[in-house]
């Protein structure tokens, strides 16, 4: 029939029918949810309950301050809800970028000799909530490869809508030497030693200072992560100065890693951020030239585990047993030439008086043994190789109850191991000796940033 009483008719039917399919979705998502009274919430069921005079009403009432929904359409539901903090977009690289999203970006860093601009992506993951902005950097020397891997590990695996705050992530900061295989860029200058740069310096400082401006300025704290250099690797660990509060909770928040102290020296992008007002630790792991899935692996899990300890993901962590912090480490060198053979590795405690390895002279085939000057823990070795007199063999972390001095600001020291007249141990800060900013020669002995 098709008449206007009958289309009113039907028109009313489903209008009833969509208005109890809203309230059944509206009761359904009430009992999913659970929300906690709000403060408004509570004050609006007061109201009711004491200005009604039905029983039902204040039935309805009490069950709401219990947890318990009410019937849909009654105005204690309606005032349920809680307000979501909006956040702006980031503004980075000439780019907004917006909450909620995941976005590729591009730091231009240089020009090759034909005038063509030299770019390395930036990763950035802005959550929906405010939090704090989080920044990786990798692979600042072009041969250290396990830090790309942790970075894009990290960053693919994040959730916009899920994460509180900003990860930034540079996989490559030195595309130039990572192209080339080479630790350097191509002017042979180390640019972890030119930070935070200078706009008219050098090729290396120029560098320098546009990625600090462009990009490390926009953090709220920075994890730099490095590997071993010169074919040494380092076992998992915190390169961190303990003396600053900031830092220390860093630190603290990667779970299971050991903690070496040590003050950055300046030029390192440790030590021009943190002065800058971002505290940074410096992430060791492994060796150049290789990727090994057990460090790799370990570095996203400390990664993951301080953006739980942040509030930035919620992730349950529990990592092992906390490892030592090691407030002096020590550098035992070769005191002959020839091949390295290492009977520990990394990880291995040890005592002083042990063996730690022999070094052979290929032509005579006389072999000296290198002997530990100290007890402590291996956090750093040469891989098996040729070597020449005061070459690095092991770096030995030495446990010890003595916490940083404040006021103090040198970190190093150079000793002559007591009782081991072959050795040449050197208490040595994080960076090793890291030598003039200009002569690559001089930079043989840094076994990390």
């Amino acid at each position: 029939m098709n008449t206007p009483v009958a289309f009113l008719r039907h028109f009313s039917a489903a209008i009833a029918a969509f208005g109890l399919l809203l309230a059944i979705t509206s009761h359904a998502d009430e009992l999913d949810t659970d929300p906690e009274p709000t403060t408004d919430t509570l004050q609006a069921e007061t109201t009711a309950d004491e200005s009604s005079s039905d029983p039902s009403d204040a039935e309805s009432a009490d069950a709401q301050e219990d947890g318990v929904a009410g019937e849909p359409g009654t105005a204690g539901a309606d005032q349920t809800t809680t307000e979501t903090e909006v956040i702006a977009a980031l503004d980075i690289l000439g780019t907004a970028v917006m909450p909620g999203s995941a976005v590729r970006l591009s730091w231009a860093a240089t020009e090759l000799f034909e005038g063509v601009p030299v770019t390395t992506p930036v990763l950035v993951v802005r959550g929906t909530t405010p939090g704090p902005v989080l920044c990786l950097t990798a692979a600042i020397h072009g041969d250290e490869l396990n830090g790309i891997e942790i970075v894009r590990r990290v960053m693919h695996d994040l959730q916009p809508e899920r994460l509180s705050g900003t990860v930034i992530g540079v996989p490559i900061v030195n595309v130039q030497g990572f192209r080339r295989g080479s630790r350097y860029l191509p002017d042979r200058r180390d640019l972890n030693r030119y930070f935070p740069g200078n706009s008219v310096g050098s090729a290396a400082s120029r560098i320098a200072h546009s990625f600090f401006n462009q990009v490390i300025r926009h953090c709220d704290a920075l994890v730099d992560l490095h590997t071993g250099s010169f074919e040494r690797a380092n076992l998992p660990q915190l390169r961190a100065d303990l003396r600053n509060p900031d830092v220390v909770s860093i630190a603290q928040g990667f779970g299971s890693t050991v903690v070496i102290h040590g003050a950055p020296s300046a030029g390192t992008l440790r030590y021009a951020a943190t002065r800058a007002g971002v505290p940074t630790v410096t992430l060791e792991a492994g060796g150049p030239s290789q990727l090994e899935p057990d460090e790799v692996k370990h570095g996203v899990k400390g990664i993951e585990t301080l953006l739980t300890t942040l509030g930035m993901i919620r992730k349950l962590r529990f990592w092992g047993d906390p490892e030592p912090v090691y407030y002096k480490s020590s550098w035992v060198r070769a005191d002959k030439g020839g091949i390295l053979i290492s009977d520990v590795s990394l990880g291995t405690t040890v005592r002083k008086g042990d063996r730690l390895g022999t070094i052979t002279d290929p032509m005579t085939n006389a072999s000296g043994n290198v002997v530990s000057p100290y007890s402590g823990r291996i956090i750093g070795m040469a891989r098996n190789q040729v070597v020449m007199p005061g070459f690095a063999t092991f770096h030995i972390g030495i446990q010890t109850d003595e916490p940083p001095v404040p006021d103090e600001y040198e970190s190093s020291e150079e000793i002559i191991a007591p009782g081991a007249s072959d050795v040449d141990a050197d208490i040595e800060s994080d960076l090793g000796s890291e030598g003039s900013r200009d002569s690559v020669d001089e930079f043989v002995d840094s076994d990390s940033e």
